[in-house]
């Protein structure tokens, strides 16, 4: 597939989406919108995609949604346009799609991530920063509510306190902070940044993907369920993960000590 505002590419089982509008701090605009949807479409489609990794291009991860995108243009005296619709029709499916992703996903993060570029980094499963990167809540400096599912993330990720006071006062927050806040995963020094998560994504792609994916769903239904119904989820889980090839390689593996060889079913 060719592209213009994004970079996608599989190999060995690791989905690479790069975010490709330097010029722009990478941000959002109509057509980086289809380009994304297509490549994640792609990774769903792919039996050999075993993990997404998502980064960006040039100075920084995400800079949210560009301003002077047609979507959200407007002169001084004209109504603006609905940002709801905006929301509902292209944010919204983008964050739904990745939280139901087949594969486990991975933010890697330099830079800034900024608006709706440090939610789109929070809706994957991990979240890992050079040690140079910082994430913006800077929807309160332009008079909006965090989106991209940034009012959920915040306060279940760092707790009701410190998610008001990043969404309220907008401030930048250091990547080694948002880890010792457990707003991350983890922080790797610039230099050795890339090798990191080329080793992450490695360890990931060899896994057992069904059992890591099933593993964020009832982690994300914990929200929700009492303690009988998240039993009940995780009774289900077993039953199904329990009867996969990749149960019986784990097991066979751990007797004959030997390293497992995962292959996803």
């Amino acid at each position: 597939m060719e592209f213009e505002n994004i970079r996608y590419r599989c190999d060995d089982g690791v989905a690479r989406i790069t975010l490709h509008r330097p010029e722009r701090m990478n941000s959002f605009n109509a057509a980086m919108h289809a380009e994304l949807r297509a490549a994640l479409d792609a990774v769903q489609a792919d039996p050999g995609a075993r993990v997404l990794v998502l980064d960006g291009a040039g100075r920084g991860f995400c800079a949210g949604q560009d301003l002077s995108d047609p979507a959200v243009r407007f002169e001084p005296g004209q109504t603006p346009p609905d940002l709801g619709d905006l929301v509902e029709r292209e944010y919204m499916p983008l964050v739904l799609r990745l939280s139901a992703l087949r594969v486990p996903t991975v933010a890697a993060v330099h830079g800034v991530a900024a608006g709706a570029g440090a939610s789109l980094a929070l809706a994957c499963d991990l979240v890992v920063a050079s040690r140079s990167a910082s994430f913006v809540q800077a929807f309160c400096k332009i008079g909006l509510l965090p989106d991209t599912g940034g009012s959920w993330q915040l306060p279940h990720r760092v707790g009701m306190a410190r998610a008001l006071g990043l969404a309220l006062l907008g401030e930048r927050l250091p990547a080694a902070q948002a880890a010792d806040w457990g707003l991350i995963w983890a922080v790797h020094d610039d230099a050795v940044f890339g090798a990191e998560v080329d080793a992450l994504a490695a360890r990931l792609a060899a896994s057992p993907t069904r059992a890591l994916v099933r593993t964020r769903q009832a982690m994300h239904a914990a929200a929700h369920n009492g303690l009988a119904a998240q039993l009940a989820l995780e009774a289900a889980g077993m039953r199904e993960l329990g009867r996969s090839a990749d149960y019986v390689e784990g097991v066979e593996a751990f007797l004959a000590k030997r390293a497992p060889r995962f292959t996803g079913a």
